[in-house]
């Protein structure tokens, strides 16, 4: 490849990955499905193989998520087993919401309609169904019960968006500007 072929490439990917989160996951390689949804910068969020990871429709990914496809201690053996690889693909099902800084270990699979906690590290599968959470991540409940539970807490403001929902929040938690 000529070094101005490098060049464009890195720079199409790098802007790509500022503007259009969703289609940067899929230039490197990423499989996924419809209605994904990448909150926060998706460089270095796939790791080193990208094509090993299949995410489902309606995946819901946010801030500062790796996902790592290999194992990177076989490095210390390589001396003397050179062949020594280690590298599984990760699996994401349908309608999956992944928490801010969590980590998916190579090769699990999240199953359909899943919840993954904030800071979670995923060693195993997580089935259908289930809100895990935790390092190592571990099921918590099923999504049927945590959904009673959030409708029962729920500040009913869902549908608000930017400004609109911003003033409403000031005015459920009784914001006042303080004078600087």
């Amino acid at each position: 490849m000529s070094i101005l072929k490098k060049i464009y490439k890195y720079i199409y990917i790098n802007i790509s990955a500022k503007l259009n989160h969703e289609r940067y996951a899929r230039n490197i390689g990423v499989n996924a499905g419809e209605n994904l949804h990448i909150y926060g910068n998706p460089i270095g969020m796939f790791g080193t193989e990208p094509w090993c990871i299949k995410l489902g429709n309606d995946v819901h990914i946010t801030r500062e998520v790796v996902f790592i496809t290999h194992d990177g201690g076989t490095l210390l053996f390589r001396d003397k087993f050179p062949d020594l690889e280690i590298t599984s693909p990760i699996t994401v099902g349908n309608k999956v919401y992944i928490g801010v800084r969590s980590i998916i270990l190579p090769g699990v699979t999240i199953g359909n309609n899943c919840i993954i906690g904030a800071g979670s590290v995923v060693t195993k599968n997580v089935e259908d169904n289930s809100v895990v959470a935790g390092v190592p991540a571990r099921y918590i409940k099923s999504t049927d019960d945590y959904l009673k539970k959030i409708q029962q807490n729920s500040l009913k403001i869902g549908h608000l968006v930017g400004k609109e929902k911003d003033d409403e929040l000031k005015k459920i938690f009784n914001y006042q500007k303080t004078k600087s």
